[in-house]
């Protein structure tokens, strides 16, 4: 009994008796006493009766209960104990669930081995530590995050942890990849998600006037200041203000940021007091805020101050396998908006899965509207824009022939988007993923000359 005592007991759960032996096998050690359970209902029954520090269990189980049914079950017989879960695909609806039920971590097949290794060891260590309190059940997932690949299985376990604080969150990642979904994902799965959600893009409003939109103003703190008006911090008290593209922001803004961060107060534009805000802030760039930082570009203790937790969203061309999913989503939506059924074909699909998508998740949804709009029924290869349905390899060994730096090939891309929309500054914009301040400011860099570039 003593030595029973004194070793960790762990439950590995798969309907698959080859999957728990090679589980077994990973994470054997002496000081670990090991056990298995095939179905959910077992499992359950097991964990029920007897002792165990640690449950690993697969989430989809052949039978009426799931993985995250034997956690439940679990927590509720041992709340000091841990759970592990593992799944062959992720949502974010399963993901959220897992960690509000009390799930340790939650990890997809096929899995690495030192993760695994490492996540048991972290879980026992855990276990011997300290207890872990059950979380609250799970509200409505938002629509339009997609993904069941192991980068976006890390987005929606970072959304989760999020959620459950009200500390400030920057996202990071490249234009188009979904900043503000994220953002709202992380507000709407809050226990205060009755609240307002406010969102600011700081790149798109004038340095003049980005002052009074974020913190208001009273009535005749400047010319056409007509009546007191409230700022985005001040519409979101109590919610959330999420501010896109903060990156852009001035240095004297930055230090404006840094003092509601710190104090919870802002002061209107013209008026002698401060106002008490109660707002979480979700902060998002498509710069990198370190290298800025470095480069005295961006204050440090602001950039401390919001990346208390960072999501990173990965790019498009990251994650290829999304794409059928992502593509079957935004054909559904556009298809509900125009009123035309749409399907479309595989090889088209294969196609999309083939393109670099530099403006992301932005630009596939664009792309997937446009041809809902201008196709009948049903989309083949030949429907798909030229870059798309010919040999985008083309392109990219017309753009890589000779090792060109990566602001050369910047500058190369940014000339080939022109070209292909005709030097329209908007549709060239909108393909880079980029609003059109941004668009300007690229051009100015590589010396292009927008208004020869847009005279079409």
């Amino acid at each position: 009994m003593t030595e029973r005592t004194s070793r960790a007991r762990v439950l590995i759960v798969d309907d698959d008796e080859e999957t728990c032996r090679l589980i077994a096998e990973l994470i054997a050690e002496p000081e670990r006493e090991l056990h298995q359970a095939h179905t959910g209902d077992d499992a359950i029954e097991r964990a029920r009766r007897e002792p165990f520090d640690l449950v690993i269990s697969d989430i989809n189980l052949n039978g009426p209960d799931s993985g995250l049914d034997v956690l439940k079950a679990f927590k509720r017989a041992n709340p000091q104990g841990e759970v592990l879960l593992i799944s062959g695909f992720g949502t974010l609806d399963t993901a959220v669930e897992a960690v509000r039920a009390g799930a340790f971590d939650y990890i997809s097949k096929p899995f690495n081995i030192g993760e695994v290794r490492g996540t048991v060891a972290r879980a026992l260590t855990r276990r011997q530590q300290s207890a872990v309190p059950q979380s609250p059940v799970l509200e409505p997932v938002p629509a339009g995050i997609v993904g069941r690949t192991a980068a976006m299985l890390a987005v929606y376990k970072q959304i989760a942890y999020a959620s459950d604080s009200s500390v400030p969150v920057l996202i990071q990642g490249e234009s188009g990849t979904g900043k503000e979904l994220v953002a709202r994902a992380v507000h709407d799965h809050r226990r205060r998600a009755s609240r307002p959600f406010v969102a600011l893009n700081c790149g798109a409003v004038p340095e003049t006037l980005l002052e009074p939109e974020l913190f208001g103003h009273v009535r005749g703190a400047f010319t056409g200041a007509i009546a007191d008006r409230k700022g985005v911090f001040e519409q979101s008290h109590g919610g959330t203000v999420f501010l896109d593209e903060i990156g852009e922001t001035s240095p004297a803004m930055q230090v404006r940021l840094l003092r509601v961060l710190q104090d919870g107060e802002i002061r209107p534009v013209g008026a002698g007091r401060t106002v008490h805000v109660d707002t979480r802030v979700i902060a998002a760039t498509n710069v990198d805020l370190e290298r800025a930082v470095a480069e005295q570009r961006f204050r440090q203790d602001l950039f401390y101050r919001l990346s208390v937790i960072v999501i990173a969203l990965p790019p498009l061309r990251d994650r290829r396998e999304d794409i059928p999913l992502l593509v079957e989503q935004f054909l559904h939506n556009a298809s509900g908006r125009t009123g035309r059924h749409t399907t479309i074909e595989p090889d088209a699909v294969a196609a999309l899965a083939e393109y670099r998508w530099p403006g992301n998740v932005r630009e596939l949804e664009n792309t997937i509207e446009r041809l809902v709009v201008f196709t009948r029924g049903r989309i083949t290869v030949e429907d798909l824009p030229e870059a798309l349905a010919g040999k985008p390899r083309m392109l990219e060994d017309q753009m890589f022939r000779d090792l060109p730096t990566l602001d050369e090939l910047e500058r190369r891309y940014l000339q080939h988007v022109l070209q292909a929309v005709g030097g329209n500054r908007s549709r060239a914009a909108e393909a880079l993923g980029i609003d059109r301040r941004t668009l300007y400011r690229m051009a100015e860099r590589f010396g292009i000359d927008l208004k020869e570039e847009s005279s079409t």
